[in-house]
């Protein structure tokens, strides 16, 4: 049973909230012991009543998140109950969103483009490895520690492939798959590489911000004439043989 007040959660001092969801909010806390800044999901239980799936769905999420080891994935540290909230505490990512920061670089070199999204498919290597899909990747769900590495982010949608097709569409439709959209079955794990192709075109093209422009499904990709290095080519190609 972890020890609440408004300032305190367990070991750990509540500071400023860095955002607010559907179940509840991130609040940025500090280790009592060690001195750490940690993020603290906190999840309100009496959304359980509201949305009778949704206590499974988290309790999956945490479930996953447990077994996951990697540089490129958030790392779940501990989960804290009281009375009236769910506490998960998430390794911090101090530079936030990829989204807002493609937003606020506006352009990348394609040096740093490359760099992130090999580290991107250098997790998603990791999940799929362990027979897991992530189903939900854009540039919202990934984060940027201090040094500027990629942290895969937000398993909700998450799932253990038992079998290799997977049926409930999920995820944002401007990353989705066509099969996904289309409530077709599908292969989580390709879905996913679709999805890193699209993040993978964002990060080049910097046209990203179209998506939400227009109402879905008549959303609209403008493709420039762009030249890429050989080694575009050549991740590209890697990619393909994963």
């Amino acid at each position: 049973m972890a020890s609440t007040s408004s300032t305190r959660i367990g070991d750990y001092n509540l500071m400023r909230t860095l955002g607010t969801g559907t179940t509840g909010k991130v609040k940025l806390a500090q280790s009592l012991h060690t001195g750490d800044f940690v993020a603290i999901k906190i999840i309100k239980k009496s959304n359980f009543l509201q949305k009778p799936n949704l206590e499974a769905k988290i309790h999956r999420e945490i479930a996953l998140m447990k077994l996951l080891d990697h540089p490129h994935i958030l790392k779940l540290r501990e989960v804290l109950e009281g009375p009236r909230h769910l506490h998960l505490i998430l390794e911090y990512a101090e530079n936030g969103e990829l989204f807002d920061y493609l937003v606020r670089a506006q352009t990348l070199r394609e040096d740093v483009a490359i760099d992130i999204f090999r580290q991107l498919i250098y997790g998603l290597d990791y999940l799929h490895s362990h027979s897991i899909c992530h189903r939900d990747l854009k540039p919202e769900n990934i984060l940027l520690d201090a040094n500027g590495h990629i942290k895969i982010a937000d398993f909700g949608f998450a799932r253990w492939m038992k079998e290799k097709i997977a049926e409930t569409s999920c995820g944002s439709p401007h990353y989705a798959a066509p099969e996904v959209i289309r409530g077709h079955p599908y292969d989580g794990c390709a879905a996913d590489i679709w999805s890193a192709g699209v993040i993978l075109f964002a990060l080049l093209a910097v046209c990203f911000l179209v998506f939400d422009v227009f109402e879905f499904p008549a959303s609209f990709i403008f493709i420039f004439n762009m030249s890429f290095q050989t080694e575009f080519f050549v991740l590209l190609k890697w990619l393909i043989i994963i």
